[in-house]
């Protein structure tokens, strides 16, 4: 990994991101779209952040498109709420099981009791927690065998179920799932995968390490990283024309990043501070290619608070997007409020 690095521009790599992560322009209808939406799986921490990250990216999203049959619901990265495509469970989960045998041991000790406790069955996770005498966030610790899915609408504690565990290596799982992070997120170093992972920093590097043939080192405005060698003519490609809007929500893999990525895609420190917040972070206005501002939800109500002024045609813009939120349980249309 000693090839001379590429120098990449800050409006390269933001072009390529929203390129890959089709924000620049919607996927049409389909599971195929749908599981190029959760390349690198769909946050949804926040009650339908996922569903809202779908509807940024592909055509005719529907308050159930979160349900679709190709998509699956798990504790990924972090232990936090994931859409994910049924197909890719493994990689967002198995991908995560620990190397130590302290940790894999807990893994496979809590998914084993869990799994005998449930029998078939399906509950909240609340009740298996203290069917078991555990606490039920403890369940979080069998995710990672690939056993367990889950289903959460935000208005209840979620339901857990288990499922056999997907028949691929740990080790191949976690490989693909630093691609993914390559792909989406890239440049990317072996620190910023092992953070959003959620695993260890030497797990990261020798991921990294067995993917030595497959990347390019890169030079970019917040420091040394890597690419994928295949994604390097889509960085040099031309910028297209950019999504009049979007409105991502709270997690969306647009702005889920740490440390100096984050003043990449957002320089002013002021500014970055208020989409990064110590507690539930805000959703992100995108205009033009660029973040404006943020919004927050209050039932059919969306507050937003722009970064700079925007003219009438981008207003209209957003209000445009607020209204075909595809938001369930909402009587009436969705209207923006500006708080400038």
């Amino acid at each position: 990994m000693t090839r001379s690095p590429l120098d990449l521009t800050r409006s390269q790599i933001l072009a390529f991101r929203r390129r890959v992560g089709a924000l620049d322009e919607r996927l049409p209808p389909g599971s195929r779209s749908l599981r190029r939406a959760a390349w690198a799986g769909l946050q949804d921490s926040m009650p339908r952040a996922a569903l809202l990250s779908i509807h940024a990216r592909v055509d005719g999203a529907h308050p159930s498109t979160w349900e679709d049959p190709s998509l699956v619901q798990l504790w990924g990265p972090r232990f936090s709420a994931y859409v994910v495509a049924a197909r890719d469970r493994a990689f967002f989960s198995l991908a995560r099981l620990p190397d130590d045998a302290r940790g894999r041991r807990r893994a496979e000790d809590v998914a084993a009791r869990l799994q005998a406790f449930l029998s078939g069955r399906r509950m909240t996770y609340g009740e298996a927690g203290h069917g078991l005498g555990v606490h039920p966030n403890r369940l979080r610790y069998a995710a990672p065998t690939g056993t367990v899915l889950i289903r959460w609408d935000g208005a209840r504690l979620p339901t857990v179920w288990t499922v056999p565990q997907p028949e691929v290596d740990p080790s191949d799982a976690r490989r693909e799932l630093a691609r993914r992070y390559l792909h989406v997120f890239g440049p990317v170093t072996p620190a910023a995968f092992a953070k959003w992972a959620g695993i260890g920093a030497a797990q990261a590097r020798a991921t990294f390490e067995a993917l030595a043939r497959s990347l390019t080192p890169v030079r970019t405005p917040v420091g040394d990283a890597w690419i994928l060698t295949r994604d390097e003519p889509v960085f040099r490609a031309p910028e297209g024309p950019t999504a009049a809007v979007r409105l991502l929500p709270s997690g969306d893999a647009y702005f889920l990043l740490h440390g100096a990525d984050r003043g990449l895609l957002v320089p002013d420190a002021a500014q970055r501070a208020a989409l990064w917040t110590p507690r539930v972070w805000p959703g992100a206005v995108l205009v033009g290619g660029e973040i404006v501002g943020t919004w927050r939800r209050a039932q059919a109500n969306l507050a937003i608070e722009p970064w700079r002024r925007l003219s009438s045609a981008e207003r209209d813009a957003v209000q445009a997007e607020a209204a075909s939120l595809p938001l369930p349980g909402i009587e009436g249309q969705v209207v923006a409020r500006w708080e400038d």
